[in-house]
């Protein structure tokens, strides 16, 4: 079974990132839920970016890469939105990296190193028709990341949820979050 480090999204570490967290430890994986907000919680997106900002994006990929020091090297890197940064960071300069997993969000790779890692396998989520994707740069990335490694998949739901997989907002979509689990399920069963 896999170890999965799954990082927040801008709203904070909400009940529906634990929710979904118990998800994957049902399935018999081993999640750890760290909290780069420290118990901060936001309503929107905006005003979770905001306080993300004021933290500094720098020092908030630093949190994350703190949270793993004390793991082993084998983990999967997880994230939703904004906790896409450090768990990308993570998987492709953190030697031992098993997979990844990026839910709303990709960055460019040359943002962390000049490639992908070879035998590292990432699945890509997101809407079909979520503008923060779509129009922001991260469908493009998710594109060029599926186009220069090999074992990299990307998976688009119907709607513009971007938060679709989180049941503690109301964009959240039980039907494309069913489908978006058994993919992350069968992903973490063979890595």
């Amino acid at each position: 079974m896999a170890d999965v480090v799954l990082f927040h999204h801008a709203l904070g570490l909400t009940p529906g990132i634990e929710g979904f967290a118990e998800l994957l430890r049902a399935g018999g994986h081993t999640v750890h839920t760290p909290d780069l907000f420290d118990a901060h919680c936001f309503e929107t997106l905006d005003e979770g970016v905001a306080h993300a900002s004021k933290i500094g994006f720098g020092e908030l990929v630093g949190r994350g890469t703190r949270a793993v020091e004390d793991l082993g090297p084998e983990l999967v890197y997880a994230g939703f939105s904004l906790g896409v940064m450090p768990a990308q960071k993570l998987a492709q300069t953190r030697p031992g990296a098993a997979g990844a997993l990026f839910f709303s969000s990709c960055v460019p790779v040359t943002e962390f190193s000049p490639s992908w890692p070879a035998g590292v396998p990432v699945q890509i989520h997101a809407a079909e028709e979520d503008p923060y994707f779509m129009d922001e740069g991260d469908a493009d990335a998710a594109r060029a990341l599926v186009a220069e490694a090999p074992a990299a998949e990307l998976f688009l739901y119907p709607g513009s949820g971007h938060l679709f997989a989180d049941s503690s907002t109301a964009e959240y979509d039980a039907g494309a979050t069913d489908t978006m689990l058994a993919r992350v399920l069968a992903f973490l069963g063979s890595h």
